[in-house]
C-alpha cells in the first residue's frame, strides 16, 4: 500500500507552529521573576525606636536570584520637601518659559529694545507664576501610586532585614523586589510584593542596644560604692601624693613668717564652669590654714556670683578653725567682668603689695603668664591648678607647683580626707583601668586580625564597635 505524502515543511501549518514554539521559549526565558511571599513588617521588639523588622518568604526554584530589595514609604516630612522641590522646580520651568516666549515676541514682532522688552517679559513671567502657583502639584508616581524610597539590596539567602532610621511618628508601609541576573547579563526585578500593613517605629521601655552601657555604669558605681564603704570602715585608704597640694602649708607659713598676705585667684568664670567651683573647694583649705596661721587671705574676683560663693567659703573656713573673729569679708571683693582689667588689677595688686604666696585655682585663659609672672617677679610662692590644657606650660614655666587636670578636680578629696569624697575617688581610679585595659586589649586583638586576617576576631571586634562603643 502506498503512503500517503509527507506534509511539506514550507506549508504554512509548520511556519505558524514554529512561530508559536519560538515565542513560547523567548517568553519562557525572560519572564518576570516571582515577588517574594508572605511579606510581613512590624516594630522591631527591644529597641530605642526607628527601627521596623520586615520578613518575607523566599521564592522557590528562581534561575539567577541576586537578592531582594526593600523598599518604604516616605514619611510626612520627606512628602512635603519633595513636593515642596518638585513645585518650586515647576514654577520655575514655567517662569523661564513665560519669560522666553514673551522676550521673544516683543523684540521680533513688537520691535522693542531689549533692555525694555526684558523688564516686559519679567514682569509678564513674575505674573504667570502667581496665576498658577495654586494649580502646580507633583504627580506620584510607583507601586501602588504612591512615593517609595529604596532602603537597601540584600542577597539572595536573606528573608528578613532591619529598617533603620525611621521617624517615631510616622507610620510606615514596606514592599520587596526580587532581583535577577538572566543569562545575558541583565538585571530584572519583579512585580511588587503586596504592600504590608501599617508600622509605627515606637521606642521600647528596654534597648537591647543599651546593655552594655548598663554593664558599664554597673561596674563603675559598684567601684564607687565599694571603695565608699571600704573608706568608712575605717580602712586605710591609699592616695598618691600630690606635690602642690602638699605645699599649701608651707606657702601658708612662709607668708605668716614674712608678714606678708596671701593672695587667692579663683580664676576668671562664673560658678557654672567646674574649674571654678574646683577652685573654690581649695580655697576653703586654704583659709583654713591662713585662719590657724593667723595669715591674711585676699580674694579678688571677676563674678559677683564667685564672690557670694568664696565669702560663703572662707567664712566656713574660719568658723572651723575657731577665727571667726579674723574673719574679714572686705578681703574678697569683685573687681569686673571684663577679662583684662581684672588682669591688670591683679597685677597691679601682686606689684604693691608683694604678696607672699600665689594661688591660681580655676578656669585661665590669656591672663595665666601674666599673672604668674608678675608673682613671680616679686619672689612669691605659687601654685596654680587648671583643666585648660593651653595654659598649662605658662603656669608650669613660671609656678612652683602646678596641679594638672585630674590633680586639680581631686584637690577637694585629697584635701579633706572625707571617707566619701575618697572613695569616690578610687572607683573612678578603677574605672580608669578598666578603660585603659579594654583600649589595650581592643589594639591588640585589631592588630592581630588584621594581620592574620581572623574572621573571628574581626567579627568580635565589629560587634565591639557596633554595641559598647556606640551605646
Amino acid at each position: 500500500m502506498k503512503r500517503p505524502p509527507s506534509l511539506p515543511r514550507s506549508t504554512p501549518l509548520f511556519a505558524l507552529m514554529a512561530v508559536l514554539s519560538l515565542l513560547s521559549t523567548t517568553t519562557a526565558a525572560f519572564a518576570a521573576p516571582p515577588a517574594p511571599t508572605d511579606v510581613v513588617a512590624k516594630d522591631l521588639p527591644a529597641d530605642g525606636g526607628g527601627s521596623a523588622l520586615v520578613t518575607w518568604k523566599i521564592p522557590a526554584d528562581v534561575d539567577g536570584l541576586e537578592g531582594f530589595q526593600v523598599w518604604r514609604t516616605e514619611s510626612v516630612s520627606e512628602s512635603s520637601s519633595r513636593g515642596a522641590n518638585e513645585r518650586a522646580a515647576a514654577l520655575e520651568s514655567l517662569r523661564s518659559t513665560a519669560y522666553e516666549n514673551e522676550y521673544r515676541r516683543l523684540v521680533d514682532v513688537e520691535g522693542l529694545a531689549p533692555e525694555d522688552a526684558a523688564i516686559e517679559a519679567r514682569a509678564v513671567a513674575r505674573a504667570a507664576v502667581v496665576g498658577n502657583q495654586g494649580d502646580v502639584t507633583p504627580a506620584e508616581t510607583g507601586p501602588n501610586g504612591r512615593f517609595w524610597v529604596l532602603v537597601d539590596t540584600v542577597s539572595a539567602d536573606t528573608d528578613r532585614f532591619v529598617v533603620g532610621q525611621l521617624s517615631v511618628s510616622d507610620e510606615y508601609q514596606f514592599i520587596v523586589y526580587t532581583v535577577v541576573k538572566n543569562a545575558d547579563g541583565s538585571v530584572e526585578k519583579s512585580a511588587a510584593s503586596p504592600v504590608t500593613g501599617m508600622v509605627l517605629p515606637v521606642a521600647s521601655f528596654v534597648d537591647v542596644k543599651r546593655l552594655p552601657l548598663l554593664v558599664i555604669l554597673v561596674v563603675l558605681c559598684g567601684a564607687v560604692l565599694f571603695f565608699i564603704f571600704w573608706a568608712r570602715s575605717g580602712r586605710p585608704m591609699t592616695i598618691r601624693k600630690i606635690a602642690g597640694l602638699s605645699a599649701v602649708d608651707e606657702a601658708v607659713g612662709r607668708a605668716t613668717e614674712m608678714g606678708r598676705p596671701i593672695l587667692y585667684v579663683p580664676g576668671i568664670q562664673d560658678m557654672d564652669d567646674l574649674q571654678t567651683v574646683a577652685g573654690v573647694t581649695v580655697l576653703g583649705r586654704v583659709a583654713k590654714t591662713a585662719a590657724e596661721y593667723d595669715a591674711k587671705i585676699e580674694v579678688p574676683v571677676s563674678r559677683s556670683l564667685v564672690m557670694s560663693a568664696a565669702r560663703e567659703t572662707v567664712h566656713s573656713s574660719y568658723l572651723t578653725a575657731g577665727r571667726t573673729d579674723a574673719y574679714n569679708p572686705d578681703l574678697i571683693y569683685y573687681v569686673t567682668d571684663e577679662q583684662f582689667g581684672y588682669t591688670a588689677y591683679v597685677s597691679g595688686l601682686i606689684v604693691r603689695e608683694k604678696p607672699a604666696a600665689c594661688f591660681y585655682m580655676g578656669c585661665f585663659y590669656a591672663e595665666s603668664l601674666i599673672l604668674a609672672e608678675t608673682g613671680n617677679s616679686v619672689g612669691a610662692i605659687q601654685i596654680a591648678g587648671t583643666a585648660m590644657p593651653s595654659q598649662l606650660p605658662f603656669f608650669v614655666a613660671a609656678c612652683d607647683y602646678t596641679l594638672i587636670g585630674e590633680e586639680f578636680f581631686a584637690a577637694s578629696a585629697y584635701l579633706s580626707g572625707q571617707p566619701d569624697q575618697l572613695g569616690s575617688l578610687k572607683g573612678q581610679d578603677i574605672g580608669k583601668l578598666i578603660v585603659a585595659a579594654v583600649l589595650v586589649v581592643g589594639c591588640l586583638l585589631a592588630t592581630v586580625a588584621v594581620a592574620t586576617g581572623n574572621e573571628s576576631l574581626a567579627d568580635a571586634i565589629a560587634w565591639f564597635k557596633g554595641s559598647v562603643l556606640s551605646a
